[in-house]
C-alpha cells in the first residue's frame, strides 16, 4: 500500500470544494423556492435551473477535491467519458428527485423516494469518478466505509430536497446550503477515505488526460456557470415583484399568474 495524500494543496482544494458544493445548494435552493410559487412552464424552468445548480455544485464540490488527490509513486489520469457521464449521472439523478418531490402528489413517500433515488445517483457519481481514474497500480476499497458513504449521501439529498420545499427565507437558506455543502463534502472525504492503492511503478504512459488539462478546465467552467447562473437569479424579478411591475404599466389590469 502506497501513501495517498487528500489534500496535496492543503485546505486549498478542501475549502475550494466545500464553497462549491455550498453555492450549488444555495442556487437550488433559491430556485426552488421560485419554482414552488410558479406554475407552467416557468415552474419547470426554475426546477431544471435548480437541478443543475445542485447537480454541478456536487460535481464540481468532488473534483475540485480530486485535484488535491495524489498517490505516491505514480501520476493519476482521468477516463475523459467516464468522467462526463459521472457530470450526465448527477444530473439525471438530481433533477429526478427534485421533480419527484415538487410535483408528487404524496409529499412525504416523493420525499422519501427522491431522497433515497438522488442519494444514491449522487454515490453514484462520486463512485464513477473513482473509477475514471487510471493510475500504475490497483484501487481497492474498505466496504464498510464505501456503505457508511453512500448512507451519507442518501441523508444529505433526503435533508437537501426537505429543505428545498420547507425553507424560504434568504437567511434560512444559506445555513441550510452550507450544512449541505458540510454533508456533501463529508459523503466525498468518507469515500475517499475508504481508498486503498497498490501501486505497481511502471514507465508506460497512462491513458487518459491529467487533472490540469481536463478535469481543472472543467471544473472552471461549471463553476463559472454556478457563478452566472447565480447573478441571473439575484437580479430576476420574484412572482410578486413581476405582477406588481406588471400592475404599474397596466393599472386597469388584473395580473395574470406566471404560467
Amino acid at each position: 500500500m502506497e501513501h495517498l495524500d487528500h489534500a496535496a494543496f492543503g485546505w486549498l482544494t478542501p475549502v475550494l470544494s466545500y464553497v462549491m458544493a455550498s453555492i450549488g445548494a444555495a442556487l437550488g435552493l433559491r430556485c426552488t423556492v421560485r419554482a414552488l410559487a410558479a406554475t407552467g412552464t416557468v415552474r419547470r424552468n426554475w426546477l431544471l435551473t435548480a437541478a443543475s445548480a445542485i447537480a454541478t455544485g456536487i460535481w464540481t464540490m468532488h473534483f475540485v477535491a480530486m485535484l488535491g488527490f495524489e498517490v505516491t509513486g505514480t501520476e493519476i489520469h482521468y477516463n475523459v467519458p467516464l468522467t462526463v457521464l459521472s457530470l450526465l449521472v448527477a444530473l439525471l439523478v438530481v433533477g429526478a428527485g427534485v421533480f419527484a418531490v415538487c410535483y408528487g402528489t404524496a409529499r412525504g413517500h416523493s420525499l422519501v423516494l427522491g431522497g433515497l433515488t438522488t442519494g444514491l445517483g449522487v454515490a453514484s457519481m462520486h463512485y464513477l469518478g473513482m473509477a475514471a481514474l487510471r493510475l500504475h497500480g490497483e484501487i481497492s476499497y474498505d466496504p464498510l466505509l464505501v456503505c457508511l458513504s453512500v448512507v451519507i449521501a442518501v441523508v444529505a439529498a433526503t435533508a437537501a430536497l426537505w429543505a428545498a420545499l420547507k425553507i424560504s427565507s434568504p437567511v434560512a437558506v444559506a445555513a441550510a446550503s452550507l450544512l449541505m455543502g458540510a454533508a456533501v463534502s463529508s459523503m466525498h472525504y468518507t469515500g475517499m477515505a475508504a481508498v486503498s492503492v497498490s501501486v505497481s511503478p511502471s514507465d508506460e504512459a497512462l491513458p487518459g488526460a491529467d487533472a490540469m488539462q481536463f478535469v481543472f478546465p472543467l471544473a472552471v467552467g461549471l463553476g463559472s456557470y454556478l457563478f452566472i447562473t447565480a447573478a441571473f437569479v439575484a437580479l430576476s424579478p420574484r412572482v410578486g415583484e413581476r405582477a406588481a411591475t406588471d400592475s404599474a404599466r397596466h393599472p386597469g389590469e388584473r395580473p395574470v399568474a406566471a404560467h
